[in-house]
């Protein structure tokens, strides 16, 4: 990259770089965070299928995204639910080694949020609520899928959710990584899980760029203030929703009562504001993200 004569960023890079590290070293790592890095990555968690099960009287799954494949990452169909139908979108993870190949971890590629943009806009054609159970350590990074357009996929995604009509509604179920969590997360109301984490990046990859070692994962956690505590304070989310006690994965019936419960609550919510005044306070809610005043200025 071409620089001005005599400046060397890499020296700078190198000062900086030592100075976080330096500054990390010193500061007190609080393992509660990182204790619910953990959980939200439970083998045993409840994942979007699982949900499915213990909330819906009856689910129909579509597949397909009309255009290359079915991406098995991310699930999706009408479900049968209070007398209502909803369209219900969510990532899924494998239990073994099979069905976590099968479902590439819960890394979608971009067929997958082709899908999603079809089930959305088929539900929007019918009037019928949206609801995302996000759980994913990111969208897949792979050759193949940047290829077929993965950031696109993303991006289209989610214009297509902020054009939505209907009542939308996502919960963050374990891991939010990224892009790929965000793209089915842009909802008229977001609710995360106590125990699950919601972040621009993995802690692992963060500190692997900030500190060139994964090691500081646990650092890199708290710095990005990831958890669902953090997450309501800066209004990212707008509810935590409690856990069985000692995690999701020790009780998936009751977990999934707890979603249930909350997603009644916030339909009915919803469903009393008009189309219009609901699109205009979902672009209002995600506007005023990363949006603060400092000596009377507003800063982005």
């Amino acid at each position: 990259m071409p620089t001005l004569p005599g400046v060397h960023l890499k020296d700078e890079i190198a000062k900086i770089s030592q100075r976080l590290k330096e500054l990390g070293h010193g500061r007190h790592l609080d393992r509660a965070v990182w204790d619910k890095v953990e959980l939200a990555r439970h083998p045993k968690r409840p994942y979007t299928l699982d949900y499915i099960e213990h909330m819906f009287a009856g689910f129909i799954e579509l597949r397909g995204d009309r255009c290359y494949g079915d991406d098995p990452a991310i699930v999706g169909g009408l479900a049968a639910y209070q007398g209502r139908t909803l369209m219900v979108i969510g990532h899924q993870k494998g239990r073994d080694i099979a069905s976590r190949t099968e479902r590439n971890f819960g890394m979608p590629r971009p067929e997958g949020y082709r899908k999603a943009q079809r089930l959305m806009l088929l539900a929007d054609k019918f009037g019928i609520p949206v609801l995302t159970l996000i759980d994913t350590p990111g969208a897949h990074p792979g050759i193949a899928a940047e290829e077929r357009g993965q950031g696109g996929a993303i991006a289209t995604t989610l214009m297509c959710m902020a054009k939505l009509s209907v009542p939308t509604v996502a919960v963050i179920i374990g891991e939010g990584g990224s892009g790929g969590a965000l793209a089915l997360a842009l909802s008229d109301r977001v609710m995360m899980l106590e125990n699950s984490v919601y972040s621009v990046i993995t802690p692992e990859a963060c500190a692997s760029i900030l500190w060139k070692d994964a090691g500081e994962a646990q650092l890199a956690a708290q710095t990005l203030r990831m958890s669902s505590d953090d997450l309501s304070q800066l209004e990212v989310v707008d509810e935590v929703l409690p856990e069985p006690r000692g995690g999701a994965h020790r009780d998936h019936v009751a977990a999934a009562k707890v979603i249930k419960d909350a997603l009644e609550e916030k339909l009915r919510e919803l469903e009393t504001i008009s189309p219009r005044l609901r699109k205009k306070e979902r672009f209002e809610k995600f506007r005023r993200m990363g949006v603060w005043k400092e000596n009377g200025l507003t800063l982005f």
